[in-house]
Parts: C-alpha cells; sequence; structure tokens
C-alpha cells in the first residue's frame, strides 16, 4: 500500500486546520476586526451574515476578494497580505 497519498491527504487537514483556527486572530490582526464582529454588525456587516452569503453563491468569495483587495471600492485598505485576506475569507465562511 502506497502510504504517500494518506500522508499527503493529513498534511493538508492538518495545515487547513490550523488556518482555521488561526483566523479569528488573523482578523484581528489584519484589521478585520475593526469594522466587524463575528455576530453582530459593527461598521461592517457580522462576519455570520457574511459566510451566508459565501455559501449561497460559489463566486461570492473571489468577488469579496476583489472588493476587498481593489483600491477602488469604499472597503478600507487592508495591511494583510493577499493570502491572509483569502484565508480569513476561508474562516468566514465556516461559521
Amino acid at each position: 500500500m502506497n502510504t504517500l497519498p494518506i500522508c499527503a491527504l493529513v498534511a493538508a487537514g492538518m495545515l487547513a486546520a490550523g488556518a482555521a483556527s488561526a483566523s479569528p486572530e488573523l482578523s484581528k490582526k489584519a484589521g478585520c476586526a475593526t469594522c466587524h464582529a463575528v455576530d453582530k454588525k459593527k461598521e461592517g456587516p457580522a462576519f455570520q451574515d457574511t459566510a451566508k452569503k459565501l455559501k449561497a453563491d460559489a463566486g461570492a468569495e473571489e468577488a469579496m476578494f476583489k472588493s476587498i483587495t481593489d483600491p477602488k471600492t469604499t472597503h478600507p485598505p487592508m495591511k494583510a497580505s493577499p493570502e491572509d485576506i483569502r484565508a480569513v475569507l476561508k474562516w468566514v465562511k465556516t461559521l
């Protein structure tokens, strides 16, 4: 039995779990928590409300990423890397 594919899947799962558990802290570090809360609207929508949109529309995650990173939008500039923004969006989608 070839164990390499199994090890790769386990490692990928562990990495994904680590990223998901780190995302609340990452959202604070990136500045997202300044305007967003998990369960209530602040200046921006609650993460739970955003999660509903992300789950309902397959293209919503990419649209939100572009909205957050495009300087022509009304979203405030982020101090996070594109990878961190994507990680936060993936975490939000799990709520």
